[in-house]
């Protein structure tokens, strides 16, 4: 029941604290999972100290055991190992403090480790954490690499060294950061802001040397892996050896099978892109060649024909065509000419045969009025009028006399 007490009547500490510890006493034996860290089992001491973290929370508890059952548990548990264990809650009025009392240790089982990671895996890949799509790519020749790793790690000098012997201009930025235990998740992904954030790293590689399914299960905490495919800037896992797949290989843009092929893939190699340089360049040297060989013997083609051989026959045989041609031309220009001018002596011997003046050469004579109209008919003239008689070689006035349909008479 609830303490009754007030400013006059106050609690004494030693009241509360038994009370807690009643309060939590009641509880009894329970069976707790979490991560072993801060293990205390120094030589000759009876009892293990440590706290049992919490694997997806910044929560933890104390704990106590015995060092003949800790000692007991095969495989041996360590820092950063995960388990279950059946506790019994204890709170020490005297410290204040609370701590579980561990009566037995068991391993997590892998097969269980492996379900739960088999369900994040499928609850990210239903939001497309993993789709191909979402994937960027990685720059050619990136200047500057950013690298997250453990401090003096066998992992970062696979990867400087190697990158280095492939391009030596290549730089890099190194954050180190926890890759085993509870606080590995945290400290990869706050690595990974500060190198997301620098706008002179083109790519960053995650990279971790090979370990068991617990030492490697950071690199699929769901945090991480939220917090990778959210990066701007391409990531590249290098976690583990070939069998090893955390859920960070699915979600990098690039996932490479040790550090060492991290190093191969993300730089190319200096001698690899000379020989290719140079074998590019004698590609496109014996094929300018090869083209200039067909042109050329296409132009000698040419020049054997007998037009470009001897081109002065041509023209030769050419230009006494063109002289048959005017030749030809001008002795039908003649005889077209000759004929006009038969026909036109034709037509003129007849209009001159037909011409006043050679009726006039005949004897004949015309007479005119005094205004020059021809008298043609009878009754265009009277006695007493004078006309004109237009002969062969000039004119003269007659008159006239008399008029007579016979017969006319003139002087």
């Amino acid at each position: 029941m609830a303490l009754e007490t007030s400013p006059d009547a106050p609690a004494a500490v030693r009241t509360i604290a038994n009370g807690i510890a009643g309060w939590i006493n009641q509880l009894g034996a329970v069976w707790v999972e979490g991560q072993l860290t801060d293990v205390s089992a120094g030589r000759g001491m009876s009892t293990v100290f440590g706290t049992l973290r919490d694997t997806d929370a910044d929560i933890s508890l104390r704990f106590t055991c015995n060092r003949r059952i800790f000692d007991a548990v095969d495989p041996p548990v360590t820092d950063g190992s995960r388990v279950v264990v059946n506790a019994k809650p204890n709170f020490f009025p005297k410290r204040g403090t609370l701590a579980l009392a561990v009566s037995e240790i068991r391993h997590v089982g892998i097969g269980e480790l492996l379900a739960r990671i088999e369900r994040l895996k499928q609850l990210l890949g239903a939001e497309g954490l993993f789709a191909a799509h979402r994937k960027k790519r990685l720059p050619f020749l990136p200047h500057t690499i950013g690298l997250i790793c453990g401090r003096d790690s066998a992992a970062e000098r696979d990867v400087l060294e190697n990158a280095k012997r492939r391009w030596p201009a290549v730089a890099f930025r190194v954050e180190y950061a926890s890759v085993q235990g509870p606080s590995a998740a945290g400290d990869v992904m706050t690595a990974l802001r500060k190198l997301d954030g620098d706008e002179s790293v083109e790519v960053i590689v995650i990279a971790r040397g090979g370990g068991s399914l617990e030492d490697l299960l950071p690199f699929s905490d769901e945090g991480l892996i939220r917090a990778v495919s959210q990066a701007r800037t391409p990531v590249v896992s290098a976690i583990g050896h070939e069998p090893d797949t955390p859920l960070l290989d699915l979600v990098a843009d690039l996932r490479a099978s040790t550090p060492t092929d991290a190093a191969k893939r993300i730089v190319p190699d200096v001698r690899e892109e000379l020989d290719g340089v140079r074998l590019l360049r004698d590609r496109g040297l014996r094929a300018i060649t090869s083209w200039l060989d067909r042109e050329a013997h296409a132009l000698a083609a040419i020049r054997s024909r007998p037009a470009l051989a001897s081109p002065a026959t041509d023209l030769q045989r050419r230009s006494e065509e063109i002289a048959a041609l005017v030749e030809r031309n001008r002795r039908t220009l003649l005889h077209r000419l000759d004929r006009a001018g038969d026909d036109l002596a034709h037509r003129l011997a007849s209009v001159r045969a037909l011409s006043p003046k050679a009726t006039l050469e005949r004897g004949y004579s015309v007479l005119q009025l005094p205004d020059g109209t021809a008298v043609r008919q009878l009754d265009q003239v009277s006695p007493g009028d004078t006309l004109h008689a237009r002969v062969t070689d000039g004119r003269f006035d007659v008159e006239v006399t008399s008029r007579d349909t016979g017969k006319e008479t003139s002087k």
